[in-house]
């Protein structure tokens, strides 16, 4: 594989950080965004570009998609990661609260991928690929903007296949449970069937494959990398 292009949103630090190494890896240029200046250093130890910026701004955004292109005129992989949006008891959360998690886990997809599909649609070919949460089909109250938000996100992948996917252009939802990435506990590692945490580079080698003709004809999907912990059908 010659000539690919990667972005990476999100990616200063840990699983977004993970995935960009491993693109890289696998002979991606990649672009790296984040907003902590992380993501511009990793870019340039990477040969890359990076930029630092808000996947919650379209301006932002905007620059960095133009910055990539400008730098190397394609983009054939999308990586979409999201901060930590508000958490709180059910009935105390507000309504501004609401909105921001909205913001962070459902509406960073949405910004990027309006700007970066008729791109991929223009080349005729192209894959998205949103980091989201195993949560999202068995929702947790410790992370309630998250989950309702993440629902959304697996609506909206859907609805992206059915238009998109005549175009060879792919989205699908890497859904990571408990990831080293997080801080660790014995109560959350015992209720994990394989009795581990899992690692930013597994869910990085997840998103690789998903970016590949390996998965060209996977779209449309929300995958559980997960070790077991959910145990909806």
């Amino acid at each position: 594989m010659t000539n690919k292009v990667a972005m990476i949103v999100g990616g200063g630090s840990g699983m977004g950080a993970a995935a960009a190494k491993k693109l890289a890896a696998d002979g991606y240029s990649v672009a790296v965004m984040s907003s902590s200046g992380k993501g511009e250093a990793l870019a340039k130890e990477l040969g890359g570009l990076g930029f630092t910026g808000s996947n919650q701004s379209n301006d932002d955004l905007k620059r960095f998609v133009e910055l990539t292109m400008e730098k190397w005129g394609r983009i054939d992989a999308l990586v979409n990661g999201a901060g930590h949006g508000p958490r709180a008891p059910l009935l105390e959360i507000t309504d501004e609260q609401w909105h921001t998690g909205i913001d962070v886990y459902f509406m960073n997809v949405v910004r990027a991928v309006r700007l970066v599909a008729p791109v991929m649609v223009a080349q005729k070919g192209g894959a998205i690929v949103n980091i989201s949460t195993a949560w999202v089909g068995e929702p947790a109250s410790m992370f309630p903007t998250s989950a309702v938000a993440r629902a959304g996100l697996a609506a909206y992948v859907k609805l992206f296949a059915d238009q998109y996917a005549p175009h060879n252009v792919r989205m699908n939802n890497v859904l990571p449970g408990w990831i080293d990435s997080l801080p660790q506990t014995d109560e959350r590692r015992t209720g994990v069937p394989m009795q581990r945490y899992g690692t930013s580079q597994e869910i990085a080698a997840t998103i690789a494959f998903l970016a590949s003709e390996g998965a060209a004809y996977i779209t449309g999907q929300s995958l559980r990398v997960d070790g077991g912990l959910m145990r909806g059908v």
